[in-house]
Protein backbone atom coordinates (compact mmCIF):
# COMPACT_ATOMS: atom_id res chain seq x y z
CA UNK A 1 0.00 0.00 0.00
CA UNK A 2 1.26 3.36 -0.68
CA UNK A 3 2.13 5.65 2.36
CA UNK A 4 1.51 9.45 1.62
CA UNK A 5 3.46 12.58 3.47
CA UNK A 6 1.73 16.26 2.97
CA UNK A 7 4.53 18.83 3.49
CA UNK A 8 2.58 22.17 3.92
CA UNK A 9 -0.64 20.35 5.13
CA UNK A 10 -2.31 23.01 7.03
CA UNK A 11 -3.99 24.97 3.68
CA UNK A 12 -7.02 24.11 1.76
CA UNK A 13 -5.67 21.71 -0.92
CA UNK A 14 -3.68 19.54 2.11
CA UNK A 15 -6.37 19.79 4.53
CA UNK A 16 -8.99 18.49 1.52
CA UNK A 17 -5.72 15.89 0.71
CA UNK A 18 -5.47 14.61 4.48
CA UNK A 19 -9.86 14.11 4.23
CA UNK A 20 -9.16 11.78 1.45
CA UNK A 21 -6.64 9.46 2.26
CA UNK A 22 -6.51 6.88 5.10
CA UNK A 23 -5.22 7.80 8.03
CA UNK A 24 -3.04 4.70 8.55
CA UNK A 25 -1.47 5.50 5.67
CA UNK A 26 -0.79 9.39 5.67
CA UNK A 27 1.59 11.91 7.06
CA UNK A 28 0.34 15.21 7.26
CA UNK A 29 3.01 17.96 8.14
CA UNK A 30 2.12 21.40 8.66
CA UNK A 31 5.12 24.25 8.29
CA UNK A 32 5.26 24.58 11.85
CA UNK A 33 6.32 20.94 12.50
CA UNK A 34 8.12 20.86 9.24
CA UNK A 35 9.92 23.61 7.67
CA UNK A 36 11.41 22.57 3.93
CA UNK A 37 13.37 25.53 3.99
CA UNK A 38 15.56 23.48 6.50
CA UNK A 39 17.00 21.09 3.37
CA UNK A 40 18.35 18.89 6.35
CA UNK A 41 15.63 18.78 8.00
CA UNK A 42 13.49 17.73 5.09
CA UNK A 43 15.82 15.01 4.05
CA UNK A 44 15.79 13.32 7.45
CA UNK A 45 12.36 13.30 7.55
CA UNK A 46 12.24 11.19 4.30
CA UNK A 47 14.81 9.08 4.92
CA UNK A 48 12.96 8.37 8.28
CA UNK A 49 9.47 8.13 6.95
CA UNK A 50 9.94 6.61 3.60
CA UNK A 51 6.95 7.56 1.86
CA UNK A 52 5.61 6.56 -1.95
CA UNK A 53 4.55 9.85 -2.46
CA UNK A 54 5.46 13.26 -1.44
CA UNK A 55 2.44 16.01 -2.17
CA UNK A 56 4.47 19.19 -1.38
CA UNK A 57 1.84 21.63 -0.70
CA UNK A 58 4.01 24.13 1.16
CA UNK A 59 4.89 27.38 -0.71
CA UNK A 60 5.15 31.35 0.05
CA UNK A 61 2.06 32.24 -1.45
CA UNK A 62 1.28 35.94 -0.36
CA UNK A 63 1.60 37.41 -4.11
CA UNK A 64 2.06 41.24 -2.70
CA UNK A 65 4.32 40.43 0.46
CA UNK A 66 6.65 38.60 -2.23
CA UNK A 67 7.47 41.53 -4.39
CA UNK A 68 8.95 43.09 -1.26
CA UNK A 69 10.44 39.91 -0.36
CA UNK A 70 11.25 37.97 -3.49
CA UNK A 71 14.33 36.32 -1.74
CA UNK A 72 12.29 35.05 1.43
CA UNK A 73 9.61 33.96 -1.32
CA UNK A 74 12.64 32.09 -3.58
CA UNK A 75 13.79 30.13 -0.52
CA UNK A 76 10.74 28.52 0.23
CA UNK A 77 8.98 28.29 -3.38
CA UNK A 78 12.19 26.84 -5.33
CA UNK A 79 15.62 26.84 -3.53
CA UNK A 80 13.55 24.11 -0.59
CA UNK A 81 11.62 22.47 -3.99
CA UNK A 82 15.18 21.79 -5.38
CA UNK A 83 16.08 20.13 -1.76
CA UNK A 84 12.82 18.38 -1.52
CA UNK A 85 13.03 16.71 -5.28
CA UNK A 86 16.60 15.87 -4.60
CA UNK A 87 15.38 14.09 -1.31
CA UNK A 88 12.98 12.60 -3.30
CA UNK A 89 14.99 10.96 -6.62
CA UNK A 90 17.53 9.64 -3.81
CA UNK A 91 14.45 7.66 -1.70
CA UNK A 92 12.84 6.88 -5.31
CA UNK A 93 9.95 8.63 -4.19
CA UNK A 94 6.92 10.24 -6.29
CA UNK A 95 6.86 14.02 -5.90
CA UNK A 96 3.92 15.84 -6.65
CA UNK A 97 4.37 19.63 -6.67
CA UNK A 98 1.80 22.30 -6.38
CA UNK A 99 1.98 25.25 -8.65
CA UNK A 100 0.16 28.72 -10.53
CA UNK A 101 -1.05 29.94 -13.00
CA UNK A 102 0.64 32.92 -12.04
CA UNK A 103 3.66 31.25 -14.27
CA UNK A 104 2.13 32.96 -17.18
CA UNK A 105 1.93 36.75 -18.09
CA UNK A 106 -1.99 36.70 -17.56
CA UNK A 107 -2.53 38.67 -21.07
CA UNK A 108 -3.36 35.79 -22.68
CA UNK A 109 -7.69 35.19 -24.65
CA UNK A 110 -7.57 31.64 -25.16
CA UNK A 111 -6.71 28.78 -22.14
CA UNK A 112 -2.95 28.53 -21.38
CA UNK A 113 -1.40 25.15 -22.42
CA UNK A 114 0.61 22.73 -20.03
CA UNK A 115 3.46 22.95 -22.59
CA UNK A 116 3.38 27.18 -23.56
CA UNK A 117 6.27 29.20 -22.60
CA UNK A 118 5.85 30.88 -19.02
CA UNK A 119 6.34 34.38 -18.53
CA UNK A 120 5.32 35.50 -15.06
CA UNK A 121 5.28 39.13 -14.29
CA UNK A 122 5.41 38.76 -10.25
CA UNK A 123 7.47 37.70 -7.81
CA UNK A 124 5.20 35.09 -6.85
CA UNK A 125 4.89 33.71 -10.55
CA UNK A 126 9.27 34.11 -10.75
CA UNK A 127 9.58 32.11 -7.42
CA UNK A 128 7.15 29.39 -8.58
CA UNK A 129 8.89 28.79 -12.23
CA UNK A 130 11.83 28.66 -10.58
CA UNK A 131 10.21 25.66 -7.96
CA UNK A 132 8.64 23.73 -11.21
CA UNK A 133 11.94 23.53 -12.83
CA UNK A 134 14.24 22.63 -10.13
CA UNK A 135 12.09 19.81 -9.15
CA UNK A 136 11.62 18.58 -12.99
CA UNK A 137 15.26 18.98 -13.54
CA UNK A 138 16.09 17.14 -10.43
CA UNK A 139 13.85 14.10 -10.32
CA UNK A 140 12.43 14.24 -13.71
CA UNK A 141 11.41 10.78 -13.89
CA UNK A 142 9.42 11.29 -10.62
CA UNK A 143 8.00 15.02 -10.63
CA UNK A 144 4.99 15.74 -11.44
CA UNK A 145 3.68 19.39 -11.57
CA UNK A 146 0.09 20.04 -10.56
CA UNK A 147 -0.32 23.94 -11.42
CA UNK A 148 -4.30 24.97 -9.97
CA UNK A 149 -5.94 28.17 -9.13
CA UNK A 150 -8.87 30.55 -7.53
CA UNK A 151 -9.09 27.20 -5.17
CA UNK A 152 -12.06 27.48 -2.22
CA UNK A 153 -12.81 25.10 0.16
CA UNK A 154 -13.39 25.01 3.96
CA UNK A 155 -9.74 24.55 4.94
CA UNK A 156 -8.76 28.08 5.47
CA UNK A 157 -9.78 31.16 4.50
CA UNK A 158 -10.67 31.82 0.80
CA UNK A 159 -12.45 34.12 -1.50
CA UNK A 160 -15.29 32.00 -1.56
CA UNK A 161 -15.34 31.97 2.55
CA UNK A 162 -15.12 35.51 2.45
CA UNK A 163 -17.81 36.20 0.25
CA UNK A 164 -20.64 33.78 1.94
CA UNK A 165 -19.66 35.85 5.16
CA UNK A 166 -20.52 38.78 3.62
CA UNK A 167 -23.33 37.60 1.40
CA UNK A 168 -24.86 36.75 5.45
CA UNK A 169 -25.04 39.84 6.80
CA UNK A 170 -25.84 41.63 3.92
CA UNK A 171 -23.04 43.17 3.06
CA UNK A 172 -22.27 44.99 -0.13
CA UNK A 173 -19.58 44.57 -2.29
CA UNK A 174 -17.37 45.83 -4.96
CA UNK A 175 -15.07 43.04 -7.00
CA UNK A 176 -13.17 42.87 -9.93
CA UNK A 177 -14.79 42.00 -13.13
CA UNK A 178 -11.28 42.29 -15.56
CA UNK A 179 -9.76 39.23 -14.11
CA UNK A 180 -10.83 35.53 -15.49
CA UNK A 181 -10.03 32.56 -14.31
CA UNK A 182 -11.69 28.92 -13.10
CA UNK A 183 -12.79 28.48 -9.43
CA UNK A 184 -11.37 24.98 -8.45
CA UNK A 185 -12.42 23.66 -5.58
CA UNK A 186 -9.90 22.20 -3.65
CA UNK A 187 -11.42 18.92 -3.09
CA UNK A 188 -11.72 18.16 -6.68
CA UNK A 189 -7.78 18.85 -7.01
CA UNK A 190 -7.27 16.54 -4.08
CA UNK A 191 -9.17 14.06 -5.80
CA UNK A 192 -6.76 14.17 -9.01
CA UNK A 193 -3.60 14.18 -7.13
CA UNK A 194 -5.04 10.59 -5.53
CA UNK A 195 -5.27 9.74 -9.01
CA UNK A 196 -1.41 10.59 -9.75
CA UNK A 197 -0.38 9.53 -7.22
CA UNK A 198 -1.67 5.64 -7.02
CA UNK A 199 -1.53 5.36 -10.57
CA UNK A 200 1.30 4.42 -13.28
CA UNK A 201 3.91 7.62 -12.72
CA UNK A 202 3.43 10.49 -15.12
CA UNK A 203 5.96 12.52 -14.63
CA UNK A 204 5.43 16.46 -16.27
CA UNK A 205 2.63 19.21 -16.15
CA UNK A 206 -0.96 18.89 -15.33
CA UNK A 207 -3.19 21.97 -15.03
CA UNK A 208 -5.90 21.08 -12.10
CA UNK A 209 -8.20 23.86 -12.96
CA UNK A 210 -12.23 23.46 -12.76
CA UNK A 211 -14.03 23.82 -16.30
CA UNK A 212 -15.48 26.94 -17.62
CA UNK A 213 -14.41 30.34 -16.78
CA UNK A 214 -15.37 33.74 -14.43
CA UNK A 215 -14.54 36.63 -13.31
CA UNK A 216 -14.35 37.68 -9.47
CA UNK A 217 -17.28 39.30 -9.82
CA UNK A 218 -19.16 36.73 -11.22
CA UNK A 219 -18.50 34.08 -8.89
CA UNK A 220 -19.59 36.55 -6.11
CA UNK A 221 -22.88 36.94 -7.41
CA UNK A 222 -22.67 33.21 -7.60
CA UNK A 223 -21.79 32.64 -3.97
CA UNK A 224 -24.64 35.44 -2.86
CA UNK A 225 -26.90 33.41 -4.82
CA UNK A 226 -26.31 30.59 -3.54
CA UNK A 227 -26.46 31.96 -0.16
CA UNK A 228 -30.00 33.59 -0.28
CA UNK A 229 -28.36 37.27 -0.78
CA UNK A 230 -29.16 39.27 -3.45
CA UNK A 231 -26.71 39.36 -5.76
CA UNK A 232 -27.41 42.88 -6.65
CA UNK A 233 -25.18 44.08 -3.62
CA UNK A 234 -21.78 42.69 -5.66
CA UNK A 235 -21.00 45.81 -8.32
CA UNK A 236 -18.22 45.51 -10.64
CA UNK A 237 -15.10 47.42 -10.68
CA UNK A 238 -12.03 47.18 -12.61
CA UNK A 239 -8.14 46.03 -10.73
CA UNK A 240 -6.75 49.18 -11.02
CA UNK A 241 -9.14 50.32 -8.37
CA UNK A 242 -7.76 47.89 -5.58
CA UNK A 243 -3.87 49.67 -6.56
CA UNK A 244 -2.14 46.02 -5.48
CA UNK A 245 1.76 46.04 -5.00
CA UNK A 246 1.73 42.96 -7.23
CA UNK A 247 -0.04 43.10 -10.77
CA UNK A 248 -3.06 40.49 -11.04
CA UNK A 249 -3.12 38.36 -14.02
CA UNK A 250 -6.36 39.27 -16.27
CA UNK A 251 -6.23 36.11 -18.07
CA UNK A 252 -5.62 32.92 -16.12
CA UNK A 253 -7.92 30.65 -17.72
CA UNK A 254 -5.94 27.00 -17.97
CA UNK A 255 -5.76 24.15 -20.72
CA UNK A 256 -6.86 20.80 -19.76
CA UNK A 257 -4.73 18.35 -22.71
CA UNK A 258 -2.62 17.04 -20.04
CA UNK A 259 -5.26 14.65 -18.92
CA UNK A 260 -6.90 14.32 -22.13
CA UNK A 261 -3.25 13.22 -23.42
CA UNK A 262 -3.18 10.31 -20.34
CA UNK A 263 -6.90 9.31 -20.67
CA UNK A 264 -7.97 11.20 -17.64
CA UNK A 265 -10.69 13.44 -17.24
CA UNK A 266 -9.93 16.57 -16.23
CA UNK A 267 -11.90 18.74 -13.51
CA UNK A 268 -15.88 19.47 -14.08
CA UNK A 269 -16.74 22.42 -14.69
CA UNK A 270 -16.51 25.14 -11.78
CA UNK A 271 -20.52 26.03 -11.52
CA UNK A 272 -21.07 22.66 -10.92
CA UNK A 273 -18.23 22.29 -8.37
CA UNK A 274 -19.26 25.04 -6.46
CA UNK A 275 -23.43 24.10 -6.34
CA UNK A 276 -22.03 20.72 -4.89
CA UNK A 277 -19.95 22.51 -2.68
CA UNK A 278 -22.77 24.12 -1.03
CA UNK A 279 -24.78 21.37 -0.52
CA UNK A 280 -21.76 19.32 1.36
CA UNK A 281 -19.74 21.68 3.37
CA UNK A 282 -21.37 22.99 6.36
CA UNK A 283 -19.36 26.64 6.85
CA UNK A 284 -21.11 27.28 3.41
CA UNK A 285 -24.58 25.82 3.51
CA UNK A 286 -25.00 27.05 7.17
CA UNK A 287 -27.71 29.28 6.93
CA UNK A 288 -28.10 30.60 11.23
CA UNK A 289 -27.22 34.35 9.86
CA UNK A 290 -29.72 37.52 10.41
CA UNK A 291 -28.45 39.50 7.84
CA UNK A 292 -27.62 43.18 8.76
CA UNK A 293 -28.86 46.39 7.21
CA UNK A 294 -26.43 47.44 3.97
CA UNK A 295 -23.28 49.27 4.39
CA UNK A 296 -20.99 50.82 2.44
CA UNK A 297 -19.59 47.99 -0.07
CA UNK A 298 -16.02 46.58 0.63
CA UNK A 299 -13.94 46.21 -2.67
CA UNK A 300 -12.55 42.79 -3.06
CA UNK A 301 -9.57 40.97 -5.24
Amino acid sequence: MSSWLITGAGGLLGTELRNLLPAHSTTALSREILDITDATATADAIALLRPSVVVNCAAWTDVDSAEAHESAARAVNATAVRGLARACRRGRIRLLHISTDYVFDGTGHTPYAEGDQPEPRTAYGRTKLAGERAALAEHPAGTTVVRTAWLYGPGGRNFVHTMTERARTGEPVAVVDDQHGQPTWARDVAERLLTLGTGPARPGIFHATAGGRATWYELAREVYQLTGADPALVTPIPSVALNRPAPRPAWSVLGHEGWHATGLAPLRHWRTALHDAFRTIPSFHDTGHTPIAPRSPACVR
